[in-house]
Formats: C-alpha cells, sequence, structure tokens
C-alpha cells in the first residue's frame, strides 16, 4: 500500500491541472500555439510515436550511461577527497569550478572534441550531473560520527577498513540523496549535447521548435520528464532496499 499511498496525491494535483488546461485552451482562454492542450499532446504522441520512441531510446541510452560514469567516478572522487584536508583544498574547487561553467557554453566544445553522436551526449550528461555525486558523498564520508572513528582507531582498524565498513556505511542516505539529484542533472545534459551535436528527445524539441510545433515540444519534453522521474524513481528503489532496516528516512511512520 506504500507505494499508492505516495502515487495517489500526486496525481489528484496532476489530473486538476490537465483538465484546467484543456478547458482553458477549448475555452480560448489560453491560445493553443501557445500552450498546446494536453488533448492534443496526446494525439502528437499517438501519431509520432515511432519517432518518439526511437529519440527516447537513444536519449535514455545517453543518460543512464552518463549518470552511472558521473556515480562511479563522483563516489571515487569523494573518496579520493576524503583523504586529506590537503587535497581537499587542492581538487575540490576544480569540482565547484565545472559545476559552474554552463553546460550550453561547454557543449560545442564536447562536439569538438568527441564529435557528433552520442558520446558528445554521453559527455555532456556526465558534466551536468557529477558534482552532486561528489558533494554529498564527500559531505556524508566527513560527517561519519567521530565517537565510531575513534572506536575503529581503538581497535586498530585499516583506513581502508575503516572506510569500507564505517565511513560509507554512514555515508549512504547522503550518497543517495546525491545520485537522486544527478539523475534528473543527467537528463537535462543528454538534452542539452542533443541540442548541439546528437539525435534524441532534444533534436525533436529543436525540430519542432523550428516548425512552430509546440504540441510536439510538449510531447518531447513530457518523455524527458518521464524518463528522469524513472531514474530518480529507480534510485528511491535502491534507498529503500538499502536503508529500510536503519535509516529513518525509509522506515514507515
Amino acid at each position: 500500500m506504500r507505494p499508492w499511498k505516495a502515487v495517489i496525491p500526486a496525481l489528484i494535483p496532476l489530473l486538476l491541472i490537465t483538465l484546467g488546461m484543456e478547458l482553458a485552451v477549448r475555452q480560448g482562454w489560453v491560445k493553443s500555439y501557445l500552450f498546446p492542450a494536453p488533448s492534443a499532446v496526446f494525439q502528437v504522441l499517438l501519431d509520432d510515436r515511432a519517432e518518439l520512441t526511437t529519440a527516447m531510446f537513444k536519449t535514455s541510452a545517453s543518460a543512464v550511461i552518463g549518470f552511472a560514469l558521473s556515480a562511479a567516478a563522483g563516489i571515487l572522487i569523494a573518496v579520493f577527497l576524503s583523504s586529506s584536508r590537503v587535497i581537499q583544498r587542492a581538487f575540490y574547487p576544480y569540482a565547484v569550478f565545472f559545476q559552474t561553467v554552463p553546460i550550453i557554453a561547454i557543449a560545442p566544445l564536447l562536439v569538438i572534441w568527441f564529435g557528433y553522436g552520442m558520446r558528445t551526449v554521453i559527455a555532456s550528461a556526465f558534466v551536468v550531473s557529477i558534482f552532486p555525486v561528489i558533494a554529498n558523498t564527500l559531505t556524508g564520508i566527513l560527517s561519519t560520527d567521530p565517537h565510531l572513528r575513534d572506536l575503529f582507531k581503538l581497535y586498530g582498524a585499516s583506513t581502508p577498513v575503516t572506510l569500507f565498513k564505517l565511513r560509507f556505511p554512514a555515508a549512504l542516505p547522503q550518497i543517495l540523496t546525491g545520485l537522486r539529484v544527478a539523475a534528473g542533472l543527467a537528463v537535462i545534459g543528454a538534452i542539452v549535447g542533443e541540442f548541439i551535436g546528437g539525435v534524441g528527445l532534444g533534436s525533436v524539441v529543436d525540430v519542432a521548435r523550428t516548425q512552430q510545433r509546440v504540441d510536439k515540444v510538449f510531447a518531447a519534453v513530457l518523455l524527458a520528464s518521464l524518463l528522469g522521474l524513472a531514474l530518480f524513481g529507480l534510485i528511491n528503489l535502491i534507498s529503500y532496499v538499502t536503508l529500510r532496516r536503519w535509516h529513518a528516512s525509509e522506515q514507515s511512520e
């Protein structure tokens, strides 16, 4: 019953907003060339399902690969940064720098480096989504209870043992939080990469924009949002499976 309790309250506002926008467009309160009726978007999903399905598959593959790479690299970088305060001061500002550079500004460089196609889209998804993983993992590792660290030290535990049996498990809630943020950002990065040098939902949006097909733009954006929600839901499932027995965030009220 727990999934339904989480889903049903979210569906009610969605249903009301959808019905409201349908009514607003049909009554002429909102111009259809500015905001299409939900029924028109649904019709596009049916009429162009072959094109949209292919684009969805390509965007999904790029976003998932970019997200997986950012998760693996982000956790490894955070572990490296946590090993020494000197290392943190030397390298962490560069991680922040990559986060502050707009992806749309460096996307043309990614095309030059990786060429047109899937590699550029994956690189874009990776660059956008890696920082939340680094930041949250590092915060979690550094926030380990000092009393527990002293206990491990008292029993002569080595640094790798302390990391894998204490600090990493203690940081797991923060790591999963970073992965939740990175999941959505990976989809955004993939879409931006496709604007510049890829084929997928991003290119569908770009072409539909030039054709003044607002309904098709909304259809592609809807699919991209569903992809982000799917990745977010996957991380939530992993969080529930790994944390439900011991962490308050996943325990039933």
